[in-house]
């Protein structure tokens, strides 16, 4: 959905920090506030500086976040605070290849630029060299960046990749389109990406003078957050930072306004391929302003399912198949957006016309008591749930800071608590107005209503004084280690045979992250089932035998808990995040979405509608295709096969066809917890756990036993196939082999190593010689899908480059595998990537879902954390001979299949 284009971030929970006292702070240093344990710093020549210590999970996460992005481009400079993001990674003369460090210290970092900031961030497994190095490096980049022709020129077609990719997504484009005929003078109107002529003919001397003016340590804020020694880290960013002399220019006012909206605009976008979509799109007041937290409680009351009232009117009314609603906080007035996706055959007309009349008459039909108290409630969950993950606060402060200062995002939670039904309908009746609204029709209006005159808010002014709520206690620190993690895990079963294993440990917030799957049928039993087992999979949160739909999302909501459902015929996975209090009800009310689903008709029809929708859009999608047709060649079964790929027609009829009872029939006979493997982390007490999980689901059997589907290794043919898509300007590339090695197999060390040297690390063959040396593609990369059962694995290699760039992306790809393969990998490249490896496997372990996720498929492998330790000496003893030996061992070019897909000119 629309909604996910957006780069937001949300806030995790924060730790007190006692103030530095003046007299042992870093000369020319000096401390500003606290909030909710947040401490800000302010340099002598001017950066700000913010402090989150956590001790919870064994990481840092470091971001910087600049006060430019396309708000301050001028004429002629659409995009270029987006290609600065881009050159700011090719290093400075004394770091000359920054991913390779990356890659060498395994850090995950990356960058992104908005409308009204710009930010770099990395997360690492703590350790003081790496943070000292990271924070060296950004003090370098602040103001010693290369800047260079030379790097222009390479990544310019990197960038257009990235344009490219975007335009092969038509809600993504009708969102540019809708704001630029919305703003018509400001710079929101513009996309982030920048206009292609812009771009590609970008003056350098331009650019450089651009990266000059707000790339300074006044217009920067420097966040530090997760596990780090605060008075020592202050001195590392005092020395480092603390040398970059004040800047003498004054930043350029940014004053423009664009005047009241006096009438209703227009848009059309026409493009090949996809469904019906239409947005219809508000101006709204500045994320400081005091209205801006009933724009987003308003979201929550139109767009949520099922209780919205756009959901009602055109979901449950079968006028379109999904609707979504998000607002953008800036920090100049922004703009709210509500979409419908039409399914095949639904008339958009009569979807625009009930989406303006749910959205325009809240004059009319007033907000109610019940409606706020439910969106509130919501709205509040996921703040909490957000603010509970502490490795995420290093980025999530980037959109307050933007726009206007970091304590917003706390003030904004204020605000929605203490939200009155009179103060969400007056921001409803003021601003969804037909006057203010840009959609894909004009009406003229004799005598039009004005929304508010825009105007900013004194931030400063505002918030003099602000602190917030009390800060709260530190986590215990958790080491992610494999032995640490078997000896704090505790393993039971129930006597319906489901596996449970716990791993009690302190989390921000009393949070703790679940994971129950359930494991179904044969390969006998369930010939025939896919599609409906993909179905009962998706209605599974839409109601109980006791509870209507409505009531299971309220109870969600009071419990402060998150449930995501998803799976097939073969089992379906449930993935839980709550708190420690809350974990026993939330246990008590997904056995019930398991056990007694009500399987309603209006919610089948509705996952129906969503399934043949998006199944139309991914019908033009290069990435779709080629993928489906790859995975067919892949499992070469029968129709009736669970294992069998569907073609496109094949899954249209099959959903078209489907019928309720069928989804009740399979849920009743496949069904059951006898081959079951749940697995909690966090915050939580093992008693009622155990209590819980037997109430819910000690006694529950399915009539069909659960047998694992086989998958045996297929001899597919070698083939190169290449498929048309029009009018789409971003092509795809995948190279697949099946490989006869199993997960625990002697090679498997040297080919996981091998491999990630070929094209998975931020150093390796293919990322330098395709997107780096030659720029021809923003994603490329490999990677094995290990098969922890049969000799049967899978290796990938994938690219994503502009239609025209076709051959030179694909003798590139061949080329560095034959020069892999013929002359090996150097000895300085292997230290490297097993460094930037077991880094990433660390890091990967410190995450509670990743942890819960492998614990429960542990528990149905028959395998404990020794295996990851297993893994892990391996691959720090595997020598250079032996990973050059698997990949010629394992990779063999003349066995490749090759699937290609784009709008390809002869």
């Amino acid at each position: 959905m629309l909604r996910h284009l957006i780069l937001a971030f949300c806030l995790p929970v924060v730790p007190a920090l006692a103030a530095a006292a003046p007299s042992k702070l870093p000369v020319g240093v000096s401390h500003v506030v606290t909030v909710e344990g947040i401490e800000e710093y302010r340099l002598a020549n001017g950066l700000q500086v913010l402090l989150v210590p956590d001790e919870s999970k064994p990481t840092t996460t470091v971001n910087m976040t600049y006060r430019v992005g396309s708000h301050q481009e001028s004429y002629g400079e659409t995009g270029m605070a987006h290609l600065l993001e881009h050159l700011l990674f090719k290093g400075t003369p004394k770091h000359p290849n920054v991913w390779a460090e990356f890659t060498k210290r395994g850090l995950r970092a990356n960058g992104s630029t908005w409308l009204d900031r710009t930010n770099y961030f990395a997360s690492f497994s703590s350790n003081e060299e790496n943070l000292k190095w990271y924070l060296g490096w950004q003090a370098d980049a602040m103001v010693n960046s290369n800047i260079a022709k030379r790097d222009l020129d390479t990544e310019m077609t990197v960038v257009r990749n990235e344009m490219e990719m975007g335009e092969n997504s038509p809600s993504r484009i009708l969102f540019e389109k809708g704001l630029a005929t919305m703003y018509q003078w400001h710079n929101y109107g513009k996309s982030t990406i920048g206009a292609r002529s812009d771009v590609e003919n970008v003056d350098i001397a331009r650019l450089q003078n651009f990266y000059r003016t707000y790339y300074q340590p006044d217009n920067a804020t420097l966040i530090v957050a997760g596990r780090f020694d605060p008075p020592r880290t202050l001195g590392w960013i005092a020395q480092s930072f603390g040398k970059i002399p004040a800047p003498k220019r004054r930043l350029p006012p940014l004053y423009t306004l664009d005047p009241v909206q006096d009438g209703e605009r227009n848009v059309t976008l026409r493009r090949v391929g996809g469904v019906p979509m239409t947005y219809a799109m508000y101006h709204v007041p500045p994320g400081p302003h005091p209205d801006f937290a009933a724009i987003n409680v308003l979201d929550v009351i139109m767009a949520d399912a099922p209780s919205g009232r756009l959901h009602k009117k055109l979901v449950d009314g079968q006028l379109a198949a999904a609707v979504f609603a998000f607002s953008q906080e800036l920090s100049d007035p922004g703009f709210s957006v509500f979409g419908a996706q039409l399914a095949p055959g639904q008339d958009l007309g009569k979807a625009q016309e009930a989406m303006l009349q749910t959205l325009e008459s809240v004059a009319k039909e007033p907000i109610t008591e019940e409606e706020l108290k439910r969106a509130r409630l919501k709205w509040i969950k996921d703040w909490d749930l957000a603010f509970s993950d502490p490795e995420r606060v290093g980025v999530a402060l980037s959109e307050a800071i933007a726009a206007g200062d970091w304590r917003l995002f706390f003030l904004t939670r204020d605000r929605v608590r203490k939200l009155t039904v009179e103060q969400v309908q007056r921001a409803a009746s003021a601003y969804l107005l037909p006057s203010n609204r840009t959609l894909a029709s004009y009406v003229p209006t004799e005598q039009p209503v004005r929304a508010p005159t825009p105007q900013r808010v004194d931030v400063a002014a505002m918030l003099r004084g602000y602190t917030g709520d009390p800060a709260v206690k530190q986590a215990e620190a958790f080491d992610a280690t494999p032995a640490n993690i078997e000896t704090r895990t505790q393993r039971f079963g129930l006597k319906s045979g489901l596996q449970a294993a716990v791993l009690p440990k302190g989390t921000r917030g009393g949070v703790v992250s679940a994971q129950l799957n359930l494991r179904l049928g044969s390969e006998a039993s369930l010939k025939g089932q896919s599609i409906v087992g993909q179905v009962v999979a998706a209605m599974l949160d839409k109601g109980t035998a006791t509870l209507s739909r409505q009531q299971v999302q309220d109870k969600l909501d009071e419990l402060q808990s998150e449930v995501a459902v998803q799976g097939g015929a073969t089992g379906v996975t449930v993935m839980m995040r709550t708190r420690r209090e809350h974990l026993p009800a939330l246990l008590t009310l997904v056995g019930q979405m398991l056990r007694e689903p009500s399987f309603p008709a209006d919610a089948f029809e509705e996952v129906r509608r969503q399934a043949l929708s998006e199944l139309e859009s991914e019908r033009k999608d290069p990435d779709t295709i080629v993928n489906r047709e790859l995975d067919r060649r892949f499992n070469p079964y029968p129709v009736e096969d669970v294992r069998y790929v569907p073609t496109f027609d094949e899954q249209r009829v099959a959903l078209e066809q489907l019928q309720l009872d069928a989804l009740r029939g399979f849920h009743q006979r496949f069904y059951g917890a006898a081959q079951a493997q749940f697995a909690a982390v966090g915050d939580l007490d093992v008693a009622q756990v155990r209590q819980a999980l037997e109430a819910s689901f000690g006694n529950w059997f399915a009539p069909e036993a659960h047998k694992r589907v086989p998958h045996p290794l297929v001899q597919v043919k070698p083939e190169r196939l290449s498929f048309s898509t029009p009018d789409r300007q971003n092509a795809y590339l995948r190279v697949s082999l099946a490989l006869p090695i199993a997960e625990l197999h002697a090679d498997h060390a040297a080919l996981m190593l091998a491999n990630y040297l070929l094209g998975q690390g931020g150093n390796s063959r293919l990322w330098a010689r395709v997107r780096e040396a030659e720029g021809l593609s923003y994603d490329v990369r490999s990677g094995v899908q290990f098969n922890a059962w049969e000799p049967n694995s899978l290796w990938n290699a994938t690219a994503i480059f502009a239609p025209q760039n076709l051959a030179k992306v694909e003798n590139a790809v061949r080329e560095e595998i034959a020069r892999a393969l013929k002359d090996g990998f150097t000895a300085a490249e292997l230290e490297q990537g097993r460094q930037g490896l077991l880094s990433f496997r660390y890091l990967s372990r410190a995450q509670d879902r990743n942890l819960a996720a492998t614990l429960a498929e542990n528990l149905y492998l028959g395998r404990n954390f020794t295996v990851a330790q297993q893994l892990d000496d391996a691959l720090k003893r595997v020598t250079l001979a032996e990973v050059n030996a698997a990949l010629r061992k394992y990779l063999k070019p003349e066995s490749f299949v090759i699937g290609v897909g784009g709008d390809f000119k002869p």
